[in-house]
């Protein structure tokens, strides 16, 4: 190995504390940009490529199909390791410094149709505590738009019935109000009553697991895949995808973009236009189906 490739993996491991399956994403992507430079030039490595060389490599991966998250996942690793050349005092000029990354298509969320969550929690049977609780949960995540982290944290001081509203801690700790309706309010309504037959000494949490406890990422990851697969047949059925189809009916039903910012507990109302998107493709999809013409 290149002595500088050695001790900058000494550098990412003792001093920055990287993974060992991360150094080697590092050392993998600085091995492929020497051997695009020896393929240029015998006497090229890496102490001597300049910023030409870089975009050269970066035009190559794209010609040769790289999507722009690799690409730029290997500039990453090119910018890493450079800084660090210059931290050490062995070049003077960072090579890239003037990259920059390429743009990456934004991927748009998948959502559940509105009549195809509609015909779920109409159908679901909430007889029995479970039942009942399962329901609840779909319903929390896709009438109020909860993550998933904040749906098993929920506690019941956190639910305001008398204003029917949730208190919500997300993400960095920021606070947000999101108000539920009737049918929100009745179901966990008579969730909490027939929780607290069942789990008298319960501890405070709102939604509890079979056991009593609460309620981990993966078993909840679980229900929703199974409830969803009922249902609909797009590939990805998480939690998160019924926080989507949250964004995505307030939008289709005509509610503003500010507001649907602050029920979701976005920082950035960047964050939250993606959903504009997901809404127009859904009425360019009308439009081709509807049109004699299209």
């Amino acid at each position: 190995m290149n002595k500088h490739l050695d001790q900058f993996c000494s550098y990412l491991q003792l001093m920055k504390g990287r993974s060992e399956l991360t150094v080697k994403n590092y050392l993998n992507d600085l091995e492929q940009f020497s051997d695009f430079l020896k393929s240029e030039d015998e006497n090229l490595d890496l102490i001597s490529a300049d910023t030409d060389l870089v975009r050269m490599w970066l035009a190559e991966m794209v010609g040769n199909g790289y999507s722009a998250t690799s690409v730029n996942r290997k500039l990453s690793s090119l910018k890493i390791f450079y800084r660090y050349l210059i931290k050490e005092g062995c070049i003077g000029v960072d090579p890239t410094y003037a990259v920059g990354r390429l743009k990456a298509p934004k991927k748009l969320p998948a959502v559940v149709r509105e009549k195809e969550l509609d015909l779920l929690l109409d159908g679901l049977d909430g007889d029995d505590f479970f039942a009942l609780r399962d329901k609840l949960i779909i319903a929390l995540l896709y009438e109020a738009g909860l993550r998933r982290s904040e749906l098993r944290n929920l506690k019941d001081s956190d639910i305001d019935f008398g204003m029917s509203q949730i208190r919500v801690l997300g993400k960095r700790n920021k606070r947000r109000i999101v108000p539920f309706g009737r049918e929100l309010y009745e179901l966990m309504s008579l969730y909490k009553s027939q929780r607290d037959e069942m789990f008298p000494n319960a501890s405070g949490l709102f939604l509890l697991s079979n056991n009593g406890c609460i309620m981990s990422e993966s078993f909840i990851y679980r229900l929703i895949n199974r409830y969803l697969s009922l249902v609909s047949g797009i590939g990805k059925k998480s939690p998160h995808v019924l926080r989507h189809s949250f964004a995505t009916a307030l939008l289709n039903n005509g509610a503003d973009l500010e507001s649907v910012k602050e029920l979701l507990g976005h920082s950035d109302l960047a964050t939250t236009q993606i959903y504009t998107h997901s809404t127009f493709e859904e009425l360019r999809n009308i439009y081709k189906q509807a049109h004699p013409r299209a």
